[in-house]
């Protein structure tokens, strides 16, 4: 059984990503734009799953985890680790294995170490890509994206006086 499998990030201008563990930015719009597109499904009776790793969970405030609505996946290489509402793997492999026939898509939701090895896996179908249009102090980079020359529009918003566009960059 074939999932689609997608990356889903907001990066600042400089490809900025994150800054101690965490994301530099606080865009309410963004986040609801997340949590739309990692939770609707087409087929009611199914549900997404959000892979991330070890340091994208712990970012996550207490009382958004896990992630509602979606199976949540945590990547990390402390085979004792547990983290209570989710499976716990080692590899990418087991993560993707995760999804079921209960899954309808797969999303990539970070960090940079799950994004960098996805970004070369030939199975990814694509990235939603939000570009945040400013500067953030940030520590934490998305790699280039080279597999994916189509781009599609898929809206804009603002927050304040920052800008930000919702793309899928696509085969």
């Amino acid at each position: 059984m074939k999932h689609p499998i997608y990356l889903i990030v907001a990066m600042d201008e400089k490809r900025g990503i994150g800054k101690d563990g965490s994301l530099p930015w606080h865009l309410k719009k963004e986040m609801q734009y997340f949590a739309k597109i990692t939770s609707k499904t087409q087929d009611p009776t199914k549900q997404n799953i959000v892979i991330m790793g070890r340091s994208t969970w712990e970012s996550l405030p207490e009382s958004y985890r896990p992630l509602p609505g979606r199976k949540n996946v945590v990547l990390t290489n402390n085979l004792d680790y547990q983290a209570d509402g989710t499976t716990v793997v080692h590899s990418i492999e087991a993560a993707l294995s995760q999804a079921d026939a209960k899954i309808e898509t797969i999303f990539i939701i970070g960090g940079a170490k799950v994004f960098a090895e996805m970004l070369e896996d030939p199975l990814l179908s694509g990235v939603y890509l939000t570009r945040i249009h400013a500067v953030y102090d940030c520590d934490t980079f998305l790699p280039p994206i080279k597999n994916f020359p189509g781009e599609s529009l898929l809206g804009s918003d603002q927050e304040k006086e920052v800008k930000f566009t919702y793309t899928l960059l696509h085969h």
